[in-house]
């Protein structure tokens, strides 16, 4: 099917351009102004003043690069680097940013596309549509890049400052400039690729944008919100509907429906996991060799982690309930230690608490309710707790930071606390003092692992707490979890999603009731309930008086 040529913008969606706005759907999809990178631009340049001494120079990032499916010619959907797309927002790959320290000054330099393009993509936009639509101060090709680099540095100007570190989660480290002329500035000692106060192999800037993304602005909460509510209302819509499907690929699909028919994400935040009964003890389960195809048993419970992606910026969300919409006695007893374990978290989640100590004190709630329920025994909570029972149970970290990544960078950059050794706390991508306007993950989880049960039995120190034939009694059931995105204040803390929680507010809308409810029953869980403004232009909270009723 054909259509006018200036019909569309490529690689983007704009509703209305000229505005320096972008929102997928007019009306339908949240609206983020231009000005959400402007102000992240203005906070990095901030910090490399204030704390790298760098007053002079130029910032400059690659964005992202365009690819096929290994040796074919089949285009691979691009998403943006989410280094790139914190700072300028653009859509399109091959581009290129750079920002002047002194002052701020925003130049993006674009490719020069063939004329072929037409044919195959659309309009060939010229430099002055993407300076209004990414609202920068210029817009050059990348043919000229290397000669405004020559005009802005070197003779007292200052470097030009790159992105060099490694990311803690990936172990992997940022693309680096390969344009053509970029080799004369390093071999001329233009480019400050590391600092030595922070390695041999961090460059101020790393440190510096690494910082900066940790602490969420305003306009930056506001996108999370929308992806945390549209996701959650998909994993609501999923919960309703699981008694038509027999395989976890069908709540993928409809996972995939919702969120982006719904709330314009094309991109799920990551590889959804759609596991139920013993697949539900695999903690990465859904990848190629196992693409969500066990079949749903009617005495299953099932753990569903599943995210959306709406202008690089991620949700991360896992909602674990039983195919028959009943919890059993069983299903209680591990879905209750979870919740209570969530709990325990959001009543240490503040600034100044360590995310160790958040991570500690959802491991012991745990713990309790396997001592409670006899599956541990012989012993203390102090005593099982020494004896690292809870690694076992819940072997992984609590949560991770998350923003323009599912689990974002900032973790274990230079300046804070160093990844512990304990089992348990040595999983945690992050052991950081907690901030006003850090957003991460409060996701506890309670497995029943073979590979981790049979090393414990094995293991003299440990086998002796635990009670082996109420373990067995849950073997091979799977496990739970629970995991909501919550922006830490100072306030306490606040979860932008808002899924059912409760066991009696899962079995209602399972059996179909309203969500959101007219009742929040459950405030210790900290939602901040919230939906899409009627014009698009911004989320807006309801209104929860003090008995807990919520209204629009």
């Amino acid at each position: 099917m054909s259509t006018s040529a200036g019909s569309s913008v490529p690689g983007a969606g704009w509703a209305t351009p000229s505005l320096s706005v972008f929102q997928l759907g007019k009306g339908k999809t949240l609206a983020i102004p231009m000005t959400t990178h402007a102000s992240s631009r203005q906070k990095l340049v901030s910090l490399l003043q204030l704390h790298h001494d760098v007053y002079d120079g130029v910032i400059l990032l690659k964005g992202g690069t365009d690819g096929t499916q290994y040796d074919s010619d089949t285009d691979l959907l691009f998403r943006q680097d989410s280094w790139f797309n914190y700072l300028f927002g653009v859509k399109e790959p091959e581009f290129y940013g750079a920002i002047r320290v002194k002052d701020g000054h925003t130049v993006l330099f674009m490719p020069r596309l063939d004329d072929s393009y037409r044919i195959w993509c659309g309009e060939i936009y010229p430099p002055a549509h993407f300076k209004s639509l990414y609202a920068v101060d210029e817009v050059l090709y990348t043919e000229n890049l290397s000669d405004w680099l020559t005009s802005q540095v070197g003779d007292d100007k200052g470097l030009i400052h790159i992105l060099s570190g490694k990311n803690s989660d990936s172990g992997k480290h940022p693309a680096q400039p390969d344009f053509d002329g970029f080799d004369s500035f390093a071999k001329k000692g233009l480019v400050a690729s590391y600092d030595p106060n922070l390695g041999a192999n961090t460059s101020a800037l790393y440190q510096a944008l690494s910082t900066a993304r940790v602490i969420k602005s305003t306009d930056e909460i506001d996108v999370m919100q929308y992806c945390a509510v549209v996701a959650s209302n998909a994993h609501v819509e999923v919960m309703r509907n699981v008694k038509n499907y027999h395989y976890g690929y069908e709540v993928e699909a409809k996972f995939l429906y919702e969120i982006y028919s719904k709330g314009g994400c094309r991109k799920s935040a990551y590889t959804s996991i759609c596991a139920c009964g013993p697949n539900a003890a695999v903690l990465h389960y859904g990848h190629a060799g196992a693409p969500n195809d066990g079949r749903f048993g009617e005495s299953d419970i099932v753990l569903f982690d599943m995210g959306a992606e709406y202008h690089g910026y991620v949700s991360d969300i896992t909602c674990s309930f039983p195919v028959s919409g009943k919890f059993s006695a069983d299903h209680k007893i591990v879905y209750e230690a979870v919740l209570n374990a969530q709990r325990a978290a959001y009543a240490v989640m503040r600034p100044g608490t360590s995310w160790t100590d958040c991570h500690l004190a959802a491991e012991r709630e745990i713990l309790k309710a396997l001592l409670a329920a006899g599956l541990l025994h012989n012993g203390t909570l102090d005593e099982v707790t020494d004896a690292h029972l809870g690694p076992i149970f819940f072997p992984h970290g609590l949560g991770h930071l998350i923003g323009c990544d599912m689990h974002d960078v900032g973790g274990y950059i230079h300046g804070t606390p160093e990844r512990s050794s304990r089992p348990g706390l040595s999983k945690l991508r992050t052991s950081r003092v907690l901030e006003n306007g850090m957003v991460l993950t409060n996701e506890p989880g309670c497995y029943f692992i073979d590979a981790l049960l049979d090393a414990a039995f094995a293991d003299e120190t440990k086998s002796r707490f635990m009670n082996k034939p109420v373990i067995e009694r849950f073997r091979g059931t799977g496990g739970v979890r629970l995991e909501d995105v919550v922006l830490v204040t100072y306030d306490g803390p606040q979860s932008l999603s808002t899924c059912p929680r409760l066991v009696e507010e899962i079995e209602d809308v399972m059996a179909g009731g309203q969500w959101p409810p007219a009742v929040d029953r459950a405030p210790e869980l900290k939602r901040r309930w919230s939906r899409l403004a009627d014009d698009a232009s911004c989320m807006v909270e309801y209104v929860v008086d003090e008995s807990g009723r919520i209204s629009a």
